[in-house]
């Protein structure tokens, strides 16, 4: 399905192949020969999504890119990138060459350098940097600038590395106090309930 959304359609290259139920959604550009599967959304909302030459785009990942917070921060996926199913892209960059597993996350601000690999379950977070040919294991997280990987068996490590990137002011915009959770996410639901309400005049293509 392709929509028009905020004034802006999908462009797909004619040699590329977009499955019937994919959905495309506002200023999406899909390259040559780049494979869109069965269940699978681009949501470009306020900002782009490329998909590069020979790129693979899995059964029901998600890729979304977004206006708010700081900046807009499209998604861009480099040539030959292979995005598995049920991965989440949300505005970050994708090298070329690199291989985003089953059920892994790349959040906002995140690039992957030509050739790494965000292993099953994974997570590149926010304002990450992968190096090139970097391997992030398996439900690991990668954070900082550049990565540094963290286990799941150090959750304060981990808590104190993803403070320092500060999640909210990258995806979003929004400032409180790390221990302020529910006013966090109040004003998070609030930028989000903005944004998706341009959706009400969306047209089907």
């Amino acid at each position: 399905m392709m929509i028009r959304h905020r004034g802006n359609a999908p462009t797909v290259d004619p040699s590329a192949y977009i499955a019937p139920n994919a959905t495309l959604v506002g200023d999406v550009r899909i390259g040559p020969r780049v494979r869109v599967m069965y269940g699978a959304i681009l949501d470009a909302e306020g900002s782009t999504i490329d998909v590069g030459e020979a790129s693979i785009i899995s059964e029901h990942a998600v890729l979304r890119a977004t206006a708010v917070g700081e900046r807009p921060q499209p998604v861009h996926v480099g040539d030959h990138a292979f995005i598995s199913p049920h991965a989440t892209l949300l505005g970050c960059e994708i090298g070329r060459c690199c291989y985003i597993a089953t059920g892994a996350t790349v959040l906002q601000g995140a690039r992957l350098g030509p050739g790494s690999v965000l292993a099953l379950g994974a997570v590149a977070h926010a304002r990450t940097a992968v190096p090139d040919e970097m391997f992030v294991p398996p439900f690991t997280v990668a954070a900082g600038d550049p990565a540094v990987v963290y286990s799941p068996d150090k959750p304060d490590e981990l808590a104190a590395a993803i403070k320092e990137v500060n999640f909210a002011g990258a995806a979003f915009g929004v400032q409180h106090e790390w221990a302020d959770r529910k006013a966090r996410y109040e004003r998070i639901a609030e930028v989000r309930a903005e944004e998706y309400a341009a959706h009400a005049d969306d047209e089907i293509l």
